[in-house]
């Protein structure tokens, strides 16, 4: 087969874009690849109906030990031309009809196991050697992953070692594990344009349909199970970065058996998040603080109404219905179509305009996944109503988070002017929590174990002109290891005593910290 089999890809198709379509005209093909002993769907031909699913293998995730076997043992090149045919089969049947995600996997196995089938006649017609049936099974999953999944990077997805992926083109792919280990990994496409075209094809079926071209080239999706993806096009290379989400359902107990936050600093937060105090969590990227937002807001009360404002889903408090009973979830929207005269595309939506909507919902708390931008100046207004909200930033530490919220603020426009921000800020934000991740070595360099946990939390309050706020190190970084109590907070002590803070236990680590001091 050459490159121009596979030239017409079904981007649109409604499985992807769930949509119904319009009817075919007549004699219309939607691609010009086609299976040897599949038969074309025209009008004058019915759809054949897909064998029964009794037997149907719909395994979650690749086991563990098929991995490497999988990773290296498929013909992707095949599984680019099985992944054209299975999406015109499953938009021909899906004709008029809605489907769930669950029903368009049952429906995609019988199609994918039509299509091996037929493909196994034709061999044997021809006289050539069959597939073994774990070869079989092995092309039938890959085919799955390239149409509903992440084809080539599914294996790495499914991998439990790996942390993140790091792509700086398609034959430069680099997986740093759980404990820091880097390693170099196969070519998970095989050219850029290839890899390009499987992100477009990612943004265009996602319950969040985006673009990604060379007018848009930026990428930001949540892939089914709570991975991250990013991609940008006008890099040197393509780049791709997948962060895995390991851990969702977590409290600040967890994190304090994970070395993560010592028994005091974790009583301190659980009152303070009670108390209804606003926290902002800093950190470098991937250093936790997602979740900790999420241990933080297991605090919450089950039944207060939440509302949570990200660019792309990762918190997913929403698909915690037993620890929060009522969560209305906001992601940003990037639109459709060219950009008008004020740079906005159809249906877009960003995190301003979901706050500003969100005032009407009655909301008891607010988290918002990241401050990036002038999104900070709406947050301030929200904290204001003193409803506790938590949020996340960028910063390489708990002061340089407090400056980096009075620089995004000004973003909002000239009417915010440094000083304005910085006395908003200090009236409004109580706490933040800084995230250090620190990486040992080994005696030969290379990477060792990962040691995430909190190092710093500052209470913040208003201060003289110019800085126009004070901070005050209720927790204070000790070498290696989490925060120590360091200062009893200034004006968060009786309501955090009101919240069931522990007053004795906070006090005799702070004596036992001065003593040792």
């Amino acid at each position: 087969m050459t490159d121009h089999d596979f030239a017409d890809d079904p981007l649109d198709l409604p499985i992807f874009g769930g949509q119904t379509p319009a009817p075919a005209p007549v004699g219309r093909v939607r691609s010009t690849w086609r299976y040897p002993l599949s038969k074309p769907v025209g009008e004058t031909e019915p759809t054949p109906e897909p064998p029964p699913i009794t037997t149907v293998w719909v395994p979650d995730a690749v086991p563990a030990h098929r991995l490497v076997e999988y990773r290296s043992g498929v013909d992707w090149g095949l599984v680019a031309g099985f992944r054209v045919a299975a999406s015109e089969r499953l938009s021909d049947l899906m004709r008029g009809a809605l489907w769930d995600k669950a029903e368009q996997h049952r429906q995609g196995w019988a199609v994918i196991r039509q299509l091996l089938d037929e493909d196994a006649a034709d061999t044997l017609a021809r006289g050539e050697k069959l597939r073994t049936s774990a070869e079989q099974e092995a092309l039938a999953q890959a085919v799955f992953d390239a149409v509903f999944r992440l084809g080539r990077l599914q294996p790495l997805v499914d991998d439990p070692e790996i942390e993140n992926i790091m792509i700086t083109r398609h034959d430069r792919v680099v997986t740093e594990l759980s404990d820091g280990t880097m390693r170099r990994v196969d070519p998970v496409a095989d050219s850029d344009e290839e890899l390009a075209e499987f992100m477009a094809f990612l943004a265009a079926r996602s319950d969040n349909p985006r673009p990604f071209t060379p007018a848009n080239p930026s990428l930001h999706l949540t892939l089914d199970g709570g991975s991250r993806l990013a991609a940008a096009r006008d890099t040197a290379g393509l780049s791709v970065m997948i962060r895995r989400h390991r851990v969702r359902d977590v409290t600040l107990a967890d994190l304090v058996e994970w070395g993560a936050l010592s028994p005091v600093a974790a009583d301190f937060l659980r009152a303070a998040v009670k108390a209804r105090k606003s926290i902002v969590v800093s950190g470098a990227q991937g250093v936790g603080k997602t979740t900790l937002v999420r241990a933080l807001c297991a605090e919450i009360d089950p039944w207060e109404p939440i509302g949570t404002f990200e660019s792309e889903f990762e918190l997913f408090l929403h698909e915690l219905p037993d620890q929060h009973h009522i969560v209305h979830a906001w992601e940003v929207r990037a639109g459709s179509g060219e950009r008008g005269a004020d740079g906005r595309s159809a249906g877009m939506r960003t995190i301003e305009e979901q706050i500003i909507d969100s005032f009407r919902f009655s909301l008891g708390r607010q988290i918002l996944g990241e401050i990036r931008g002038p999104e900070v100046w709406q947050m301030i207004k929200l904290m204001e109503s003193g409803s506790g909200s938590i949020s996340t930033t960028h910063a390489a530490d708990g002061q340089a988070a407090i400056r980096k919220l009075i620089t995004c603020a000004m973003e909002a426009g000239p009417q915010v002017s440094q000083e304005l921000a910085a006395a908003k800020l200090a009236d409004t934000l109580d706490l933040v929590v800084h995230l250090t991740c620190d990486v040992t070595h080994t005696a030969d360099g290379t990477l060792g174990r990962k040691n995430r946990y909190v190092s710093e939390i500052l209470e913040v309050t208003p201060g003289e002109r110019p800085r126009g706020f004070a901070t005050n190190t209720i927790f204070a970084p000790a070498v290696g290891r989490c925060a120590i109590a360091y200062t009893r907070p200034d004006s968060l002590w009786d309501d955090l005593i009101a919240a069931g803070l522990n007053a004795l236990g906070f006090e005799r680590e702070l004596a036992d910290n001065r003593r040792l001091a």
